[in-house]
Parts: C-alpha cells; structure tokens; sequence
C-alpha cells in the first residue's frame, strides 16, 4: 500500500522496518524535529529520522501538523492509509482525514487500558500480568478510535519495562504488517472501544522516579522496574541523587525505619520499606556509569546509612 509513516522513537523503528520489508510504498516519514540531546545538548535527529534518511525515505519533520502547508504537502502525496506509531504530535482531523483508509495506530496496551503516553511504564507500575498491542482506527480522540487487531501478552513478573518495550516494538511491527494486509484484503472489521474499562497512562514526571521507602517493598520494586531505563528511579545518598536500576523484593526483614540500609552483600544491598525490604542490585551515580552492588560497595559504605532526604 502507499503509505506515510508518522513516528519518532526506536519503538516506532521497528515497526516502520517491518512495513518497509513487507514491501509497502512509503510515501514519507512524519518525525518529531531534531532536539538537543546528550550532555553536550547537541541536535540530534530521532530515531525513526535517522532510519528514513539511511534508507533514502523522504522526511518531514514539522513542528505543528496544524500547519495548511503541511496539510497541503500530504494531500499531494494521496496516501491510501498512515501508520502512526509513537510519533509524539497531535493529529488533527485535517490530518486523519487525507489519506483514504484513514490513520491507524500501533499502541502499546490493551485499549481501554492505559490510553496516553507512557502505557508501557504505567503496565509495570500497576503490576499488571496481561499487556499487549493495540491496533485501532485512529479519531480526534487520545486513543479512542475503534479497535481493528489486538495482541496480547503475559508480562513477566520481573520484567522492566526496557524490556518489556523491546518486546513490544517486535509485536506491534508483526501486527501491523498483518493489519495492513487485512485492510488490503477487505478484512479489517473496526469495533468500539468499551469505556468502562479506560484509564489513563498520564506522562512519567520526576517526581514519580522518587522512592518513598515508607511504601511496601513490591510496590517500590515495581516502580524501580517501570522506570528503567527512564527516567531511572532515585533515593537521595548522602546530598548526591543515586539511580537505582535494578532491584527485588528481598526475603530479609528489618525493624529498622524506612530507608535503612541493615544489610549488605555482593548479591545486593538490602534496604528497610514500609512493608519488608528490597535487594538494590544495579546503581547509578551522577556522572559515572551503572554498577552492581558488588562494585557500588567496594567504594561506599553504606551499611546502616539511611536512603532518602534532599537529592
């Protein structure tokens, strides 16, 4: 089919690289502009633009697609449909309303469930055991558009959300390849959603990375995985912010207060919660690299130290 791809992350690559494979037109590349990234803050082009330009695709990277040149410009290229994943923009109704089949979406949840930007860390953070992807018919609405494929999967009890995204890219790609060719075929049959099943998976902000201790240890282990690898949960040490990457809910208990460092091995530093503890495995300080808990303690004594305050 003669398509526009509209995408921006390394999630949206993967699915951009399937469609290309299955032999689709793409007729251009919808991206984010490039921003300034890394320490040295310089322009950096997204993902997907960096994969459109390897391959010779034609990109457009607006800042609005509220824009009338823009409209304009995707009206030329008659697309019979547009594939939109985690482009990161508004789409207007001038938009959705170009290509012939419309626009549909790659998202990543089980809609209703977790509509919004971060469906993946909100799937992890909640502890949910069945997540997956949604293909739907995108409308004016954020994620409320009939459903046209589901894909669903079990998350893994122990499972990052890092890694539960990298499976997901990989699901959301095949899923598309298969709606496109059922919507080729005449097959693609859209139904409602069931709003009595929607919530919301709002954007992560830094203040959700922070870990209270007075919470129960699975609730702090869970949160420690949705936000690796971003935006990294943290506890203050000693006036610095120390990422922690990885952690378990640990069998050790304590009376210490919240907080409290009452155990330490090469294994894992086990910390006091409002309800047992956890084992923090991999770290992170400002400026260095992540490291096991083995290496974090040959350099710190942390035993007994309390984990919190101003960071």
């Amino acid at each position: 089919m003669d398509l526009v791809f509209a995408g921006s992350s390394d999630f949206a690559v993967k699915s951009l690289d399937a469609l290309v494979r299955a032999g689709h037109r793409v007729l251009a590349i919808l991206t984010q502009p490039d921003r300034p990234a890394g320490r040295k803050r310089r322009l950096s082009a997204t993902p997907v633009k960096q994969y459109a330009l390897s391959a010779g695709l034609c990109v457009m990277d607006p800042v609005s697609l509220r824009n009338p040149d823009v409209v304009g410009q995707l009206r030329k290229l008659a697309p019979e449909v547009m594939v939109v994943v985690d482009y990161g923009l508004i789409i207007p109704s001038a938009v959705l309303d170009v290509p012939v089949h419309g626009c549909i979406n790659g998202h990543a949840s089980l809609l209703p469930r977790w509509r919004g930007a971060a469906p993946i860390e909100r799937t992890v953070l909640a502890g949910d055991a069945e997540t997956g992807v949604t293909i739907m018919q995108m409308d004016e609405g954020l994620d409320t558009g009939p459903i046209l494929l589901f894909r669903p999967i079990r998350v893994d009890p122990l499972e990052s959300a890092g890694e539960l995204r990298s499976r997901l890219a990989e699901i959301c790609a095949e899923a598309l390849v298969d709606a496109l060719r059922a919507l080729e075929g005449g097959r693609l049959a859209a139904r409602p959603q069931d709003e009595s099943g929607a919530c919301y998976a709002s954007k992560i902000t830094p203040r959700e990375a922070r870990v209270d201790w007075s919470r129960p240890a699975d609730e702090i282990a869970r949160q420690i995985r949705a936000f690796n690898p971003r935006p990294g949960a943290y506890t203050g040490y000693q006036g610095k912010r120390l990422k922690i990457l990885e952690a378990a809910v640990s069998s050790e208990r304590s009376d210490e207060p919240p907080g409290t460092v009452f155990r330490v091995n090469a294994a894992g530093i086990d910390v006091a919660t409002g309800d047992g503890s956890v084992s923090l495995q991999t770290l992170q300080l400002p400026g260095g690299k992540p490291m096991s808990a083995a290496a974090f303690l040959n350099g710190h004594s942390v035993l007994h130290e309390r984990l919190g305050g101003e960071a």
